[in-house]
């Protein structure tokens, strides 16, 4: 597993590369403003988050399932299970896991200070799925690892849910227009435009859609929206109080967080 990360870097810039690509061919949106000031921002908000952990979670998620499946520490751990049946499961008590977690960043007025800065995109596309406040990174990640040991999940499982989660982040906020696949796809994934609706400026449509990588979660614990109040390709995205595109940079966005108005 030593070369993780790099196969996991590489999958997630071919992603990236490919849905840039296909935003060019069928967009479903028309931009609102300039795309490479954006990228730039989003990416190197992504970079940080990154370095953050790297630099202060060394082990991370997929080393922290390696340790306690060695321990036989966690909730799967504690029987012999069928290993296709633990792989599945572990799939999908993280991705509830995850769910979960996004929701408490939106009821916690401390942790949506952090997640906001996601939400001040006033455009989406294949960068918006890695737009995230450093400190939120390594929150997310520091839950993760907790999830993963508690859960005794296995760490070939967590290495293919991180890049899974990865390659879902970008997709879902990809500026796609899938048309009829749409109903079709988000059967098993989250499409564009089903979480599109969840960056609606709209507190209704925002508290809706929470999921990444399933759409199961939202349709099982009552938080699914089929489709926005206003057509896609005119629904206002954001937040209110963050409609300056000048102040929607990095270092603006870096510091939103500590700000009253966040």
């Amino acid at each position: 597993m030593k070369d993780f990360g790099k196969i996991r870097l590489g999958i997630f810039l071919g992603l990236l590369l490919a849905c840039a690509l296909a935003e060019r061919l069928l967009p479903r949106r028309t931009r609102t403003a300039g795309a490479l000031p954006r990228w730039l921002t989003n990416l190197s908000l992504s970079a940080l988050g990154a370095l953050a952990v790297g630099l202060l979670l060394p082990f991370a998620a997929v080393e922290t399932a390696y340790r306690a499946e060695a321990a036989q520490f966690g909730l799967l751990n504690r029987w012999p299970i069928w290993y296709p049946l633990k792989f599945v499961l572990s799939l999908l008590l993280l991705d509830l896991l995850i769910y979960l977690q996004h929701r408490l960043f939106h009821w916690s007025p401390v942790l949506w200070r952090l997640h906001a800065v996601h939400h001040t995109d006033l455009d989406l596309d294949a960068s918006s799925g890695v737009r995230f406040h450093p400190l939120e990174i390594l929150l997310s990640m520091m839950i993760k690892m907790a999830g993963v040991a508690l859960l005794g999940a296995h760490f070939l499982a967590v290495a293919a849910f991180e890049v899974m989660l990865n390659a879902t982040a970008v997709f879902n906020h990809a500026n796609l227009n899938l048309g009829p696949l749409d109903a079709l796809l988000r059967l098993v994934v989250v499409t564009p435009d089903m979480h599109r609706v969840h960056h609606s400026i709209r507190g209704e449509e925002t508290d809706s859609n929470f999921g990444f990588n399933v759409p199961w979660w939202d349709r099982l614990l009552g938080t699914y929206r089929a489709q926005p109040r206003e057509p896609h390709e005119t629904m206002a995205l954001g937040l209110g109080g963050a409609r300056d595109p000048r102040r929607l940079y990095l270092f603006s966005l870096l510091g939103r967080p500590f700000k009253r108005t966040s």
